[in-house]
């Protein structure tokens, strides 16, 4: 909130017309198919202060990507192709907020 607060801030008196592309919750923390309350309740109140849309998908907790990163190989080929999904999202925005480049 206190980065939103001042980019509103710096728009407000023109120093800026950086726009926010999104929200990105990280360490969600889920046991199998259920997201933790306290995961839960955070993005809940992200979207509360923010809204539905500038909330992108959470960067679930997982020792995935360290392992991932220790065999040097991707999510997908270790066959987590679900925790590349907000990366890949995130993406996405970046390319058409420059354009589609």
């Amino acid at each position: 909130m206190r980065t939103l607060d001042l980019l509103n801030g710096l728009q407000d008196v023109g120093a800026t017309d950086a726009q926010v592309l999104g929200v990105l919750p990280f360490r969600d923390r889920w046991f199998g198919k259920t997201q933790a309350q306290e995961s839960r309740a955070a993005v809940d109140g992200m979207r509360d202060e923010v809204g539905e849309g500038l909330v992108l998908p959470s960067i679930r907790e997982s020792e995935r990507y360290k392992q991932a990163i220790n065999k040097r190989t991707t999510l997908s080929e270790l066959g987590y192709n679900d925790l590349e999904y907000p990366f890949e999202i995130l993406v996405e925005k970046i390319r058409t907020s420059l354009g589609g480049k």
